[in-house]
């Protein structure tokens, strides 16, 4: 049940572009935490300059470019260190290799809820019916 919120700057990436990083972050969440293929909810927002803002070497080795991708991926609670561990560097080396984007410009936030915090709509929560 993830729901995954992708931003970036306005210009940095194309209709086709965004589309292969969509999929390859569905991917990565179909291998690395087993969603059903169809659990598919994403959203992408671009930024005009002067509304993104990041440091460009803030706990890495190699400093980020105007190609920063922030992924906010909210999803039920539950999984392991290391199931996120192993998500994380899934994502960037899907990223990497199918949708040339930097390995510096991945940044990635996971937020855990709860079954009662989702429903997908008719007014219930489906999850714990």
């Amino acid at each position: 049940m993830p729901f995954v919120r992708v931003s970036y700057k306005e210009e940095q990436y194309n209709e086709k572009k965004l589309h292969l990083i969509s999929k390859n972050i569905l991917d990565a969440l179909i291998e690395e935490f087993d969603v059903p293929k169809k659990d598919y909810f994403q959203v992408f927002h671009s930024h005009k300059k002067e509304e993104f803002y990041f440091d460009k070497n803030y706990l890495l080795d190699k400093n980020r470019t105007e190609q920063l991708l922030y992924i906010q991926i909210t999803c039920g609670s539950g999984r392991t260190r290391e199931q996120k561990q192993s998500l994380y560097k899934k994502l960037n080396d899907k990223l990497f290799l199918n949708c040339k984007v930097a390995k510096e410009n991945i940044f990635i936030v996971l937020l855990e809820t709860e079954l009662e915090d989702w429903s997908f709509g008719q007014g219930y929560a489906q999850m714990i019916l």
